[in-house]
């Protein structure tokens, strides 16, 4: 019996041309190799199954190939290349940092890189999950990484880039390898089917690469699974039933629902999925990217933005061209919606319920036409004719000839005489009608209706009354110090501030107070309340305060002998003559 040997092993790629979506990445290398820029070490980051290793290998077979082609592709004929397809080059070190990661295994290695390679040019040492490396051992990397001999050169492979030690990352020349686009493993995979005389849908083949969410290896292990599953004939329900994917024809049924406005078929889809034991969940975010396809299928020019077959995109344009962009806008933001507050929600079966019958209410509601405001204007309004209200704003809505006429009900009609710059005056005359209110949502309004009763006048000006008796200083230094002795408790540290000092009473009615610290003059609440009171006991609101700051004096502080000293003699003079009598020193 031959032994199996799966499809990412089998069709691993061998040359740069045959690896799968990292075009930039390979041609960078490629131009290196060609004009001789190679740099001493490298590091390949990015997700799992792009192609991190097999560019490494790859890489290091072409550096070391003896006849490389004009397109810098190993030969495959010379004896480097030989004994790299018999994995027994001895140039060519694979080191696993996941099971070796300590300080010794590094040393080891350091220890090889001073022996020159007996075949080829270079020795390349790959060393893979490169962030499961110790710290110690990184530290023990650095030098030998940072100026390694010329024939060496260092492949760092990594899933996780933010691990590592940024000393490492400065000594690399980091690529970062991206996700593999849906297109590119679906024609992968294509090739692959040919290859293998397997006969596969390429609606099946496209659920594959987006299960595989970028990863061709794991594309290539779904492929295996599903020509175990269904022979050589690979179809579209087979993958869905194997995977267990809701099919695109639940999306585009509910859709369908929710545009003929048939609730109890959208319940009964619902119903339908979540029997087949799907995820309800699931089922909403699915929902949300259908209605993502579905606006992208109204433009040509963004179409290609979907990743599914192209029998699927024509049919998305198809119904795209039944739905509006102001539905599918409201409907895929009650979709986000439902997802973020999935979890929180008691009962989720009811709470997608809900959410579906939004998203009919949103198609059968008419779209409203923008408001009218008008207002009055009593200035040019003949008096006799003028009404007790002013001001008052008008909302009309014209009727919509495709509203349910069970959702409007009429209102009295109402005219007012409205000023507008072209003629005098203009009367309007309009039914207004009100719009259906959405299920599960309040309903308020910002603005004021016409028929409101309860009308505010304007607001009069509040103008303070003039106080300008005289006042002399006694008359300031009672009010000033009776204001300090009442707020003691209120504002202790407001009052500490202007207490200390007795203001004076300058010419214009200027008082001038002093203050230490500036943060009391900016208490704009208490200088208003001090105000107030000294206008209310000097019957005089006509006076200017300005405050001048005084600056305190700074203490000398002892901190020398000598200067302890010189300050305990200024306290007490006969310390100089118990020193002199002791025959004291002072050390300084």
């Amino acid at each position: 019996m031959e032994n199996f040997i799966v499809s990412a092993r089998k069709y691993r790629p061998a040359t740069f041309e045959s690896v799968v979506g990292q075009h930039a990445i390979t041609s960078t290398l490629q131009n290196a190799i060609r004009n001789n820029t190679l740099a001493q070490a490298f590091l390949f980051c990015g997700p799992r199954g792009v192609g991190k290793t097999t560019c490494a290998r790859i890489m290091a077979k072409t550096i070391n190939c003896l006849h490389p082609t004009d397109g810098m592709e190993a030969c495959n004929e010379c004896e480097s290349c030989m004994s790299f397809n018999n994995n027994a080059s001895f140039n060519i070190f694979e080191l696993d940092a996941a099971s070796n990661n300590s300080v010794e295994d590094i040393r080891n290695l350091i220890d090889q890189v001073r022996i020159p390679p007996q075949i080829g040019k270079y020795k390349v040492y790959i060393i893979d999950e490169v962030h499961m490396l110790s710290s110690a051992a990184f530290n023990a990397f650095l030098k030998t990484l940072e100026e390694p001999p010329a024939y060496a050169k260092f492949i760092l492979a990594t899933t996780e880039k933010h691990k590592i030690l940024p000393t490492i990352l400065s000594r690399c020349q980091i690529f970062d390898f991206k996700r593999i686009t849906v297109d590119d493993i679906t024609k992968h995979l294509q090739n692959i089917a040919a290859k293998e005389g397997v006969n596969a849908e390429e609606e099946a083949l496209n659920i594959v690469a987006q299960k595989a969410d970028g990863a061709l290896r794991d594309a290539l292990s779904i492929f295996d699974q599903m020509v175990s599953f269904s022979g050589n004939n690979i179809t579209y329900k087979d993958v869905i039933t194997n995977l267990n994917v809701l099919d695109y024809e639940y999306y585009f049924r509910a859709v369908d629902n929710i545009l003929s406005d048939d609730i109890n078929s959208t319940l009964l889809l619902l119903n339908d999925v979540i029997n087949k034991g799907f995820d309800a969940q699931n089922f909403i975010q699915g929902m949300a990217s259908h209605l993502r396809n579905l606006l992208l299928g109204k433009d040509q020019r963004v179409i290609g933005l979907m990743e599914v077959s192209s029998q699927l995109k024509a049919r998305y344009s198809q119904q795209a061209a039944q739905c509006s962009t102001e539905f599918l806008l409201k409907a895929l933001n009650l979709a986000n919606e439902c997802d973020i507050n999935f979890r929180s929600a008691n009962n989720k079966r009811l709470h997608l319920e809900i959410t579906l019958l939004k998203m009919t209410q949103c198609f059968s509601q008419p779209v409203p036409v923008q408001q009218v405001q008008m207002q009055t204007q009593p200035n040019t309004v003949n008096p006799a004719q003028q009404q007790p209200v002013q001001n008052q704003q008008t909302h009309m809505q014209p009727q919509s000839n495709t509203a349910n006429p069970v959702q409007q009900r009429p209102v009295q009609v109402q005219q007012n005489s409205v000023q507008v710059k072209q003629t005098p005056t203009a009367t309007v005359q309009q039914t207004v009608t009100e719009p259906a209110r959405p299920i599960g949502r309040m309903h308020r309004s910002n603005t004021v209706s016409i028929f409101d009763e309860d009308r505010k006048a304007p607001a009069e000006e509040v103008r303070e009354e003039v106080k300008n008796s005289p006042f002399t200083d006694e008359m300031l230094t009672a009010a000033w110090k009776e204001f300090v002795d009442t707020h003691k408790d209120t504002c202790p540290i407001f009052v500490a501030g202007i207490g200390k000092y007795t203001p004076t009473l300058n010419a214009n009615n200027v008082i001038d107070y002093q203050i230490d610290n500036i943060l009391v003059a900016n208490d704009l609440a208490n200088m208003a309340r001090l105000r107030e009171h000294l206008a209310n006991r000097l019957n005089n609101n006509q006076f200017t305060l300005v405050h001048h700051v005084v600056e305190k004096p700074v203490d000398e502080i002892a901190y020398t002998d000598r200067s302890k000293f010189e300050k305990m003699a200024e306290l007490n003079p006969n310390v100089i003559t118990l020193k002199n009598g002791l025959g004291l020193n002072i050390d300084i």
